[in-house]
């Protein structure tokens, strides 16, 4: 996919890029006043907001539109060249894919030495950071998670941790289900393997598992669904078995004490970039996240890959329609087929409940000039790079293969990264465009701005600022490689802007989907 040719240097000029020779529009690199004449001879024809789209050429009804070098969607009615194209003329329609399973996919390279400074467990895992989590089977139990955790709330009660620099806090993790549903389910089944994966996370040094004692999610099942067992670093109680609310806090409250002093005594170390795992988000997308952030971010998970890391993509209603470029670079056809069965899931799954898989993009991604699925679609798929796609996975399943892998997962960012997580990921890199506040406790969150008016508006929550790339100040490479080097110092202990503003416990929310009785 070409990303970047810019069209001149004069203002009016420099005010649209094109993306692709092929593109039937051009994105506006800043407000577009009526009248305007760009260098393609195309005069604006109405005003146009920065990040959306001006046609290039006339269009009839009907017929497909391209950016990227790809369908974006068709043409609702006729287009003259210079019009705003949008909600309003453009729609979606159907067209055939070529999966052509494999055929851009490079292989395997022997892995770098890059490294990063990590925890390392007494069993071999590698941590990013370093909590003690607090997890519950049912909503039941979360009351007396979070006052267990408040305990130990730095801004409340700073003396709490005090004696425990290495200690980066006590987090409780707590959902709103775990009962009225088939016990024998997937939607329990996907839960269990939800809260089994935070359980064994390597983020945390231990854990408290809390339930309410007559819940559908019993905790005896939950582990041996999970092949987990209580331990001193696994914990499991219920408030119905300690004897009521109070006596469940202050009986969390002593145990989290007894489990500071193991906590801390942890010091990091160098280790090989094969122990980092990244989950890809992108949330709150505008016109210019496939032109900066997503594919800046594609340059960043190809040093990782490059390094023996891996990548977590998901989103799979985000992909739809630009799942053949991840096909293409699938390592073999076996894989590839396993991404067009999720596929094929959220088409029924949507037919099944009355949906479209265009319900996206949302309010904010169209106000920001996304206009079809495809359009974003084909924009998210640039934060996987140009990696082989080497594995597949359902959501929250552990992630055991290493380099770019995809997860199946909803497009609402706090249950997608909560499956990531669960399935392993240590860190997460975000994209933004309208500004999504966000953290992920226990992996830090980077966020990435898409554009320099959202850097400059909202800096206190952005990481890195990508809008230099649409006006030619900084090319992709160079924002890649700063992400990348990012990614190791986050990793390596760094607080991202989102752990400062203690984002990370109420985004913890795992997928449901099976009907509540």
């Amino acid at each position: 996919m070409q990303l970047i040719t810019t069209t001149g240097s004069a203002s009016a000029a420099n005010a649209v890029i094109r993306l692709n020779p092929l593109d039937d529009v051009l994105v506006a690199r800043q407000p577009l006043t009526e009248g305007l004449l760009l260098d393609e001879g195309i005069v604006v024809r109405q005003p146009i907001p920065a990040g959306h789209k001006v046609a290039a050429r006339a269009l009839t009804a009907g017929q497909p539109l391209r950016r990227y070098g790809q369908i974006i969607g068709f043409a609702s009615q006729a287009i003259a060249a210079g019009e705003h194209v949008h909600v309003h003329n453009l729609a979606m329609g159907d067209f055939a894919r070529d999966y052509a399973f494999g055929v851009d996919a490079k292989g395997q390279q022997a892995p770098n030495d890059d490294t990063f400074m990590g925890i390392v467990r007494a069993d071999g895992r590698v941590a990013t950071r370093n909590y003690i989590g607090i997890l519950t089977s049912v909503n039941c139990s979360a009351t007396v998670a979070r006052a267990i955790a408040d305990h130990f709330r730095r801004d409340i009660h700073p003396e709490a941790l005090a004696p425990y620099p290495n200690v980066d806090g006590v987090v409780a993790l707590t959902h709103g289900v775990g009962c009225a549903v088939d016990p024998g389910g997937e939607a329990l089944a996907m839960l269990r393997r939800t809260l089994g994966g935070y359980a064994v996370h390597a983020n945390f040094a231990s854990v408290l598992l809390i339930g309410l004692g007559c819940e559908t999610n019993q905790i005896p099942d939950l582990l041996a669904a999970q092949g987990l067992q209580s331990s001193h670093a696994l914990r499991t109680f219920t408030i119905q078995g300690t004897g009521g609310t109070s006596k469940t806090i202050a009986s969390g409250i002593a145990q989290v004490k007894s489990l500071l002093a193991d906590a801390n005594q942890v010091e990091r170390q160098p280790v090989s970039v094969r122990h980092l795992t990244v989950g890809l988000q992108c949330g709150g997308s505008d016109g210019y996240s496939g032109i900066t952030a997503n594919p800046a971010l594609g340059n960043a998970v190809d040093r990782l890959v490059a390094a023996g890391g891996t990548a977590i993509l998901s989103e799979t209603p985000e992909i739809y329609g630009a799942e053949h470029l991840l096909t293409r670079r699938a390592v073999s056809q076996q894989v590839g087929e396993k991404l067009i069965a999720r596929i094929q899931w959220w088409e029924a799954y949507c037919q099944r409940m009355g949906a479209e898989l265009n319900n996206n993009p949302s309010a904010g991604n169209k106000a920001g000039g996304l206009t079809t699925i495809l359009e974003k679609s084909l924009g998210a798929v640039a934060k996987a790079g140009s990696s082989d796609l080497v594995d597949v996975y359902e959501y929250a399943e552990p992630v055991r293969a290493h380099g770019l892998v995809f997860m199946d997962t909803p497009g609402y960012d706090p249950i997608s990264a909560t499956g990531q997580v669960a399935g392993g990921a240590n860190l997460i890199a975000f994209t933004t465009g309208r500004g999504s506040a966000y953290g992920c406790a226990p992996s830090p969150s980077i966020k990435l701005a898409t554009n320099t008016r959202l850097w400059e508006t909202q800096e206190e929550d952005m990481d890195v600022n990508c809008g230099g790339i649409a006006d030619g100040s900084m090319t992709i490479e160079e924002r890649g490689e700063h992400i990348y080097r990012l990614m190791l110092s986050i990793a390596s202990g760094e607080r991202s802007k989102s752990e400062q503003h203690g984002y990370g416990q109420n985004e913890f929310v795992p997928w449901q989907i099976g009907a509540i009785t």
